[in-house]
């Protein structure tokens, strides 16, 4: 069995400036899967994605491929003997990785708008702009034989499809959960009104994520408590629903020990006993208890928000065919299950579950188990065009969401 998996903080990627989403503004772009729904069919969100052909045939390949990437998704040998799916591709295709660690979507969108890369591992708040900017094409998944393997209810999403056209493959998957100490919180929370009870018995030793994206945990929770507010989309709220979430944090912020955004820190902060209930991430969960901290993680009734991430090519790709064969490898069984073990998500092609080397590793990450992502919101920009279809209101848009957080935290 592998060690405990070595995580990354990659969800500052949610941090977006107002210039940056004024592309995505303008175009318009595709809401998150309504839970226990379909999500809406590509093409039917709104957004009208440029005129860019896809790839038609795969030629021989170029000799190198040029990636931005999540730290720990393009894995060589260098930090981790163990850990290597790079070279394998490398002598399988002639084709040498050369990668650039990026930590924030705004990083990877300016990187790409450069024009010297060829693929980005792109999550769903950076995805949109980069369909929206004509920055990366249509990907022809006829040219990918492992994405049949893909699971179904990560293909055709609003964040990594549009006009009727998948823009990349699905990379990886996971949960935003509840986390506490099981000594010390009782009875076990199933919803995620244990973090925001006023008079909560642990106040000073709650955590919540640090991140403006926040703001749409509490609107998922009033979208099941306060259902006269109408809110049908957490990352889609008009001046009252937006007020409502932004009250109800601030509200939290008095009961609040600390916020996290450093996972070690937050392991720390659970082990020591400083915090003993909030949000957090199944790998975190894994690794507290491996330092013998005494805790446990739920999927809340109300649901809960998440992440997904998408490898998508470059409009103006000069390595096209070898960034078409990286991406036929990084969700192949083998290098999608190492990819997944090592970075702490569920894998996105059904096979890699044969060949982890946790055998529960899928069952840990719920990798089978679509009725239990049905229930996540994934990450996704907030435009002022209603993500829910509305027309007749205007939505707050992410800088109005960054401008709020920090008037929450005061």
């Amino acid at each position: 069995m592998r060690s405990t998996p070595r995580i990354v903080l990659r969800h500052g990627a949610v941090v977006l400036s107002a210039l940056a989403l004024a592309t995505v503004t303008a175009c318009g772009a595709g809401s998150a899967p309504a839970p226990g729904a379909p999500s809406a069919a590509p093409g039917q969100t709104g957004f009208t994605p440029p005129e860019i052909k896809a790839l038609q045939s795969l030629g021989p390949g170029e000799g190198q491929v040029n990636l931005v990437n999540w730290a720990g998704y393009v894995e060589d040998g260098s930090n981790d003997p163990k850990v290597d799916w790079v070279t394998p591709f490398e002598k399988a295709t002639g084709c040498q990785v050369n990668s650039k660690t990026a930590g924030t979507s705004d990083e990877m969108v300016n990187l790409m708008k450069t024009g010297e890369y060829d693929a980005v591992s792109a999550s769903g708040d950076a995805s949109l702009r980069l369909i929206a900017g004509g920055t990366v094409a249509p990907v022809n998944t006829a040219l990918i034989p492992n994405y049949a393997d893909v699971f179904a209810g990560l293909k055709d999403k609003a964040w990594n499809s549009a006009g009727g056209a998948a823009y990349g493959v699905p990379h990886g998957r996971g949960a935003n959960l509840l986390m506490w100490r099981t000594d010390q919180v009782k009875p076990a929370p199933d919803s995620w009104g244990a973090v925001f009870d006023p008079a909560s018995p642990y106040a000073g030793k709650i955590t919540a994520y640090d991140s403006p994206i926040y703001i749409a945990d509490a609107a998922l929770y009033l979208m099941a408590t306060r259902p006269e507010l109408g809110i049908k989309n957490p990352y889609s709220l008009d001046e009252g629903q937006f007020q409502a979430s932004v009250d109800l944090l601030k509200q939290q912020r008095k009961i609040i020990g600390e916020y996290w955004s450093d996972y070690t820190k937050e392991v720390q902060a659970f082990k020591s006993g400083d915090s003993v209930l909030g949000t957090t991430w199944q790998v975190i969960a894994n690794v507290a208890l491996a330092d013998k901290a005494p805790v446990e993680v739920t999927l809340p009734k109300e649901g809960a928000t998440g992440w997904s991430d998408t490898w998508m090519v470059a409009a103006a790709a000069k390595n096209p065919n070898c960034a078409y064969r990286w991406l036929d490898w990084i969700i192949s069984p083998q290098a999608n299950a190492q990819v997944a073990e090592y970075f702490g998500e569920a894998p996105s092609n059904a096979k890699s579950c044969e060949l982890t080397a946790d055998p529960k590793h899928c069952e840990t990450f719920h990798a089978t188990d679509e009725d239990y992502y049905s229930k996540v919101w994934y990450w996704t920009t907030p435009i002022a065009q209603c993500l829910d279809g509305r027309t007749d209101v205007t939505c707050k848009d992410y800088s109005e969401w960054t401008r709020a957080w920090t008037e929450i935290k005061g």
